[in-house]
């Protein structure tokens, strides 16, 4: 099975499509990925975990990876509830929450077998190491 990719810029979705963002636990949506979803696809302020608009948050400013973990596997776990749904997972916590591909890849090993999920580049490459 190929791996799907996330695009590096998604301008627009067909309405199976989900796009999956790092956010904040306050879902205040102002930067990077987390404004897109709000100015784009519907992410609602106010709502910084799970289901959003045509958009899935996953919160990674609360501290290290460890804290970010448990809201990925429950991603994970609902994308595989939801298999009608394709998720662009974009490059979460490799922004503004500072962390790297390197550190936040392994938290989505489970995602590579779910045919409706699309991982960054960057995300398989780290994997495949």
């Amino acid at each position: 099975m190929e791996q799907k990719i996330t695009p590096d810029f998604i301008k627009h979705l067909e309405p199976n499509e989900i796009f999956v963002f790092g956010s904040n636990l306050v879902g205040a949506h102002a930067g990077g990925a987390a404004r897109i979803a709000h100015k784009n696809f519907g992410a609602e302020w106010g709502v910084g975990v799970g289901p959003t608009g045509q958009c899935y948050a996953i919160p990674t400013m609360q501290g290290g990876v460890d804290t970010i973990k448990p809201y990925v596997e429950d991603f994970i776990n609902y994308a595989r509830l939801h298999s009608e749904l394709l998720f662009y997972v974009t490059r979460i916590g490799c922004g503004i929450a500072g962390f790297s591909d390197h550190e936040i890849a392994p938290l989505f090993r489970n995602a590579l077998e779910l045919p409706n999920v699309a991982l960054p580049q960057s995300f398989i490459k780290e994997l495949s190491k």
